[in-house]
């Protein structure tokens, strides 16, 4: 493809030769002659000296400083270099498509609903009164239990799994292993100490849009429902607690945990290994830094770290005063030593008088 093709396209403005044969997209570091990069983040700006690829998104401040003897390298001017790389992905890797059609070993229901042009692959199993929307695919091992109803151009990687009652809106992708609708972890305490198992009767529903990446579970809801909303996406190892609430477009990133019944705003980023306790509030467009733990309400707009998580600037004020404890205990006992030592003399003039 001509990188002229691709800047009309992209709608960026092209700073070199138009008529670059493109063949294909690469890191900054490793991309190749023939191939386009981009560069988003300042950090790597030093790559731009030396990278061998033959074009580059970039945004429309930066500038091209190239090593001495180094290739010419043409720019697209973009006012976002990362979507604009994300998009020309496309057009040169297209995932598999299936065929319509149910293979011989899945195993369907009679009373199961199955849209047009759906692929049910090996060894799926779809349980009675099941709806399924068209142009979904089932790829192997995957679970759909009774009643569930799920929409149009579903993706379910292998051993994904639909629980029964659980709903899913449109164009939702659940990748390998991911569990929706299983159990809450809902159990009373009887008078001997043992636990009763409180049943998990609400559903898990998905809306339109919404990604989950593998081995993440969404339980199912004691009464009532979990819900994740439009456009959110959940990494690998995240787990939806009952009856929680995940605003739209909202990233809950690798091994994010919420407790039962959390409600986390639209636009929100939880950083890996953020763990939310329950029946809490995360307000819209709060970001929780990297293994914070989050024993209260998050204002709106809010940026939180640490543990308990407190307000970024203060726990960086924190972080910086626990690196100088060491030193801080020195100067405390310094201290200490220079008052006994006066205390030991005020003694012994007092006992001369």
């Amino acid at each position: 493809m001509k990188l002229r093709e691709i800047s009309e396209k992209l709608h960026c403005r092209l700073e070199g030769n138009p008529q670059i044969e493109i063949t294909g997209v690469a890191g900054i570091e490793h991309a190749q002659e023939g191939e386009l990069t981009f560069l988003a983040n300042r950090r790597y700006a030093a790559a731009l000296r030396s990278t061998r690829a033959s074009a580059v998104f970039i945004d429309e401040e930066f500038t091209i400083d190239r090593a001495p003897g180094s290739p010419p390298l043409a720019a697209l001017r973009t006012a976002n270099s990362y979507l604009c790389f994300a998009q020309a992905i496309e057009f040169f890797y297209q995932p598999p498509r299936y065929a319509p059609g149910i293979h011989p070993t899945a195993v369907v229901a009679p009373s199961a609903r199955i849209g047009k042009e759906a692929h049910i692959g090996p060894y799926c199993f779809v349980d009675d009164n099941a709806v399924l929307g068209s142009r979904a695919v089932l790829h192997s091992f995957v679970t759909i239990y009774r009643d569930a109803h799920i929409g149009d151009d579903f993706f379910a990687h292998a051993h994904a799994v639909v629980r029964e009652g659980c709903r899913i809106g449109d164009h939702v992708t659940l990748q390998n292993g991911v569990i929706v609708g299983g159990d809450g972890f809902g159990f009373a305490k009887l008078p001997d100490g043992r636990w009763y198992k409180m049943l998990q009767s609400g559903p898990a529903v998905l809306e339109d849009e919404v990604e989950v990446q593998a081995n993440a579970c969404i339980d199912r809801a004691t009464v009532g429902e979990t819900r994740i909303r439009r456009g959110a996406k959940l990494d690998d190892l995240v787990l939806v607690g009952h009856a929680s609430q995940v605003g739209e477009n909202t990233l809950l990133c690798g091994q994010v945990g919420l407790a039962g019944s959390t409600r986390v705003g639209k636009g929100c980023v939880l950083a890996g290994q953020v763990g939310v306790a329950g029946h809490l509030t995360i307000g819209d467009g709060a970001v929780l830094t990297a293994q914070s733990g989050v024993p209260s309400d998050v204002p709106a707009g809010g940026l939180y770290s640490g543990y308990p998580a407190v307000d970024n600037k203060q726990w960086l004020k924190n972080v910086a005063a626990v690196n100088r404890l060491a030193e801080m205990q020195k100067t405390v006992r310094d201290l200490e030593a220079k008052v006994e030592r006066l205390t030991q003399a005020l003694g012994g003039q007092l006992n001369d008088q």
